[in-house]
C-alpha cells in the first residue's frame, strides 16, 4: 500500500512517501481502505518527538481518517465489506475497569492512531471494530475524517467534563484551530453566548461565522483579559476553552469566581508559570481531558451527521503531498481542517 511513514524524528524531511505492507486486520478488528485523511497538530509532535515516546519503524502518522470496510478479522459481525465508516481514533483495551465503566479514554492500555500504534496517512488502516460508525449516505468522506477526533475532544471537555449549561458565557481562546471552532459551534448549540479571541481578522471572520458572539483581535490588544471584563460587565466568563497553555494568566483573570478552565493540549508549549493566587483567591477549576469515551463520541457524530455541527475544512492535499500540508499546519495558516485526498 501506498503510505507516508519516517524512521525517526526530525523535520519535515524525515517524511517519506512510498510503498509498505498492506496490514492485516486480527481477531475483532476491520480493514480500512480509507478515502481521507485530517491533519492534527499531535502529527507535527509526534514527527518531531517528544522524551520518552516509543514508536515501532517505519511509523505512520495521523489520528482522523475515513473510507470503506475492505475485510474483516475473525468473529467480527457487525461490519461487512463495503461499508462507509468513520473511524474514532481513540482505542481502549476494552478489559480494563476504566473500558468496562463505559470510560475508554482512560483506558490502561489506551492507543491513539497516529501515535501510539500506525495511522490515517495510508491507504489502510487496522482498527478494533468498536472504533468504526457508519456514515450516513452521502456525507462525505473528508468531512467525517475532519470531524472525528475534534468534535469528540471538544464535547467531552465543554458538554461531559465541563458541565455547561444554557445561557453560560463561553470564552474561546483562538479562533480557526479544529477544537476551536468545533468548542464554537457546541457552546452555541448549547445555548451560550461565545467571546472568541483570535489573531487576526480573517480568523475571527471564521469565529464570527459559527455563531461567535463577540470577537477579540489579540493583534490589536494585549490584554483581552481587560476587553473580556468589559463585555461581561466585570463578571468574566463562566468558562474558558483554553488549549493553548501559554494564555493560562490572561485566561484566569478573564474568568468569573467559581469559573471553569478547560483544556484539551497545550500548543503553546507545555510547561509555564501560573499564579496559584487566582486558582485558589477566585475558586477556580482547571479541567483537562483528552479524547472521549465511545458513548461522546457517538453522541456527538450523530449531530454533526446530522448537520447541526459541521466542520470547517481547509486545504487538502494529496496524500504523496503530507509534507506541504504539514507545512501548511505548523505555520498556522489553516482556516479549520486540513484533509488528505488517498485515491
Amino acid at each position: 500500500m501506498k503510505a507516508v511513514f519516517f524512521h525517526e524524528h526530525g523535520g519535515l524531511e524525515v517524511l517519506q512517501y512510498g510503498d509498505l505492507p498492506t496490514p492485516e486486520p486480527g481477531a475483532g478488528e476491520v480493514l480500512v481502505r480509507l478515502r481521507a485523511a485530517a491533519l492534527n497538530r499531535l502529527d507535527l509532535w509526534v514527527r518531531e518527538g517528544w522524551p520518552g515516546i516509543r514508536l515501532t519503524y517505519p511509523h505512520i502518522l495521523g489520528a482522523d481518517g475515513a473510507g470503506e470496510v475492505a475485510a474483516v478479522g475473525a468473529g467480527v459481525t457487525r461490519w461487512q465489506v463495503g461499508a462507509r465508516v468513520v473511524i474514532n481514533p481513540n482505542i481502549g483495551c476494552g478489559k480494563c475497569e476504566f473500558c468496562l465503566a463505559g470510560q475508554d479514554n482512560l483506558c490502561e492500555h489506551w492507543q491513539l492512531l497516529g501515535e501510539t500504534r500506525a495511522g490515517t496517512y495510508a491507504e489502510y488502516v487496522v482498527v478494533p471494530e468498536a472504533n468504526l460508525m457508519a456514515l450516513p449516505e452521502g456525507f462525505g468522506y473528508r468531512e467525517a475524517a475532519a470531524a472525528a477526533l475534534v468534535f469528540q475532544t471538544a464535547w467531552h471537555s465543554l458538554i461531559t467534563r465541563g458541565g455547561l449549561r444554557p445561557g453560560e458565557w463561553v470564552l474561546v481562546v483562538g479562533a480557526s484551530g479544529g477544537v476551536n471552532t468545533a468548542s464554537i459551534q457546541i457552546a452555541k448549540l448549547a445555548g451560550c453566548r461565545v467571546v472568541v479571541v483570535g489573531s487576526n481578522a480573517k480568523k475571527l471572520a471564521l469565529a464570527e461565522s459559527l455563531g461567535a458572539d463577540f470577537l477579540i483581535d489579540r493583534s490589536q490588544t494585549d490584554n483581552w483579559a481587560k476587553e473580556v471584563y468589559r463585555l461581561t460587565g466585570k463578571r468574566g466568563v463562566d468558562v474558558v476553552v483554553d488549549n493553548v497553555g501559554t494564555t493560562f494568566p490572561l485566561s484566569f483573570k478573564a474568568a468569573r469566581k467559581g469559573g471553569r478552565i478547560l483544556t484539551v493540549g497545550n500548543t503553546g508549549g507545555p510547561k509555564f508559570q501560573i499564579d496559584n493566587r487566582y486558582i485558589f483567591g477566585k475558586h477556580l477549576s482547571v479541567v483537562g481531558s483528552t479524547m472521549s469515551p465511545q458513548k461522546d463520541f457517538r453522541e456527538v457524530m450523530r449531530l454533526v451527521f446530522a448537520g447541526k455541527l459541521k466542520p470547517v475544512l481547509d486545504k487538502t492535499f494529496p496524500l504523496a503531498e503530507a509534507r506541504a500540508a504539514q507545512e501548511r499546519l505548523a505555520r498556522g495558516e489553516q482556516l479549520g481542517k486540513i484533509t488528505l485526498e488517498i485515491p
